[in-house]
């Protein structure tokens, strides 16, 4: 997401107040505090830009992160109403069965029959009046009722209009009927799908599948981590607050710093410089479970767009060997742009099936394998909120069988004596802790030192110990969920 402070503020549901966190965007509506954007010789407003992009993600099936960052940059619009529309899209994407539940209410032939920009339109004005506490509801009302008019036609208006004052006077939102079970009241409160809930709440217990969709709802953090061939932790954190920044030390990664309303970090000559990478900080634990040492062989199977390759490359300081494969040469040639702007003389990049890779290089001949396997991607719902609308249940089983199957391939490249991480940005079980708990069956020769590692010691009591791996929910530190297991050869 866009970086920077958001002054319009959250408000949780009205019926359960979440204490006014601030998505991390820039602010709401800049000088025009009443709600809307000014608008100029025909540009459109923040929230006509939002609204374009929710219908196109609607109907074209369009990524909201793609299109919102190519959209933005096309608006022309402040920095203050650019973090509008990042609010207004995520928002209303992360929140869509709860703002769909509330405005069913109040729509007498349902939303489904609406046009899809009356039905986003009512979507990202209702999200304002819900959610944003310092974009006054009334004013949130006359800017829908403003785009309704020159989009649509008197009758139009005029339903939006009616619609939202109705929201308005009806007091405390959503009200949920006592005889839902706990699985869909979590589903309309905190707006997931109630296949998701079901699968979680099986999986971690009703509590915990509550504070993973809650978690989800969040403002995702933004952190970076430290290249530490160029400078220390302590060193650049003081520098970001020698120069204002809100920053301070992760708790989760020695390499990492979290920045607060620090806009778009990668846009700074820090960035450009090599001396730190935009990073999410459970991202950052498996370079550290590797534990390259310089001078070693080093093999990530599928490594784009190249951060945790980058990462073993500053922890090896740059000595030794490292071949980052992914299987798209235009992903490939990622990974060695960051090794360039780096300053990354050990990472090669090729592009393979990691499948095949097994075929293509010599066995036992890496002292240390990464397998980021790919997986459903449940652990990063928060950074891309349409992710839990477009997955299904089957798409977890269909991932696992691959996942299982790269991990015996791969095992064979790896020296005796040397570690291979599995690593995966899902909470789901069937892709993490029952892939290696088959692997571990199935090769006697392997065996799990997860937790015997500098990682484990630090999440212990926090992160969970599933099976042989450590599994990291988003509500544990607010960071991505990750699943990371550490295995070592014995023979």
């Amino acid at each position: 997401m866009s970086g920077g402070n958001n002054g319009a503020g959250r408000r949780g549901p009205r019926v359960q107040p979440s204490g006014g966190n601030a998505r991390e965007t820039t602010g709401a509506a800049g000088k025009n505090s009443r709600g809307g954007s000014a608008r100029t010789s025909g540009a459109a407003t923040a929230r006509e830009v939002a609204l374009d992009i929710l219908v196109r993600v609607e109907q074209e099936g369009a990524y909201s992160n793609l299109l919102l960052n190519s959209s933005l940059q096309k608006s022309g619009l402040s920095r203050e109403d650019s973090g509008l529309v990042t609010e207004l899209v995520y928002g209303s994407i992360s929140r869509m069965i709860t703002l769909d539940y509330v405005l069913e209410g109040f729509l007498s032939k349902g939303i489904a029959k609406l046009q899809p920009w009356v039905r986003n339109l009512l979507r990202l004005s209702l999200y304002q009046i819900m959610y944003l506490n310092r974009i006054p509801s009334h004013a949130a009302v006359n800017e829908a009722v403003n785009i309704a008019k020159r989009r649509g036609h008197q009758g139009i208006s005029g339903m939006v209009n009616g619609v939202l004052r109705s929201v308005l006077r009806a007091g405390d939102l959503p009200v949920i009927p006592e005889n839902l079970s706990r699985e869909e009241r979590i589903s309309i409160l905190h707006s997931h799908p109630l296949w998701l809930v079901k699968r979680w709440t099986a999986e971690y217990g009703a509590d915990t599948a509550e504070a993973i969709c809650a978690a989800n709802n969040e403002p995702p953090a933004v952190s970076v981590r430290v290249n530490t061939t160029m400078i220390s932790r302590d060193a650049l954190l003081a520098q970001m607050l020698e120069v204002g920044l809100n920053a301070s030390a992760s708790q989760v990664s020695p390499f990492g710093i979290v920045v607060k309303g620090g806009g778009n970090l990668a846009l700074t000559s820090w960035y450009q410089d090599g001396i730190l990478s935009v990073q999410d900080e459970s991202s950052m634990l498996v370079a550290e479970a590797v534990a390259p040492e310089p001078g070693m062989r080093v093999l990530d199977c599928c490594a784009a767009p190249g951060g945790k390759s980058a990462h073993m490359g500053e922890l090896m300081k740059d000595e030794g060997y490292i071949y980052a494969n992914d299987l798209h040469p235009h992903k490939a040639k990622l990974i060695a742009d960051q090794a360039q702007r780096l300053g990354l003389d050990c990472i090669s990049t090729g592009s393979r099936d990691a499948l095949q890779l097994a075929e293509a290089l010599e066995p036992e001949s890496f002292d240390r394998i990464l397998l980021d396997a790919p997986c459903s991607g449940l652990g990063v719902i928060r950074r891309k909120p349409d992710l839990k609308w477009r997955k299904q249940s089957e798409d977890v089983a269909s991932v696992a069988e691959l996942q299982g199957e790269l991990l015996q391939s791969v095992s064979a490249l790896l020296k005796p004596g040397g570690v291979l991480v599995y690593s995966t940005c899902t909470t789901e079980q069937a892709e993490n802790s029952r892939i290696v708990s088959e692997f571990l069956k199935n090769n006697p020769g392997f065996a799990s030192v997860t937790f015997s590692s500098p990682v484990w010691e630090r999440l212990e009591g926090t992160a969970l110990a599933a099976g042989e791996g450590i599994q990291l929910l988003p509500q544990h530190y607010g960071s991505d969920g990750f699943y990371i297991a550490r295995l070592e050869r014995l023979l």
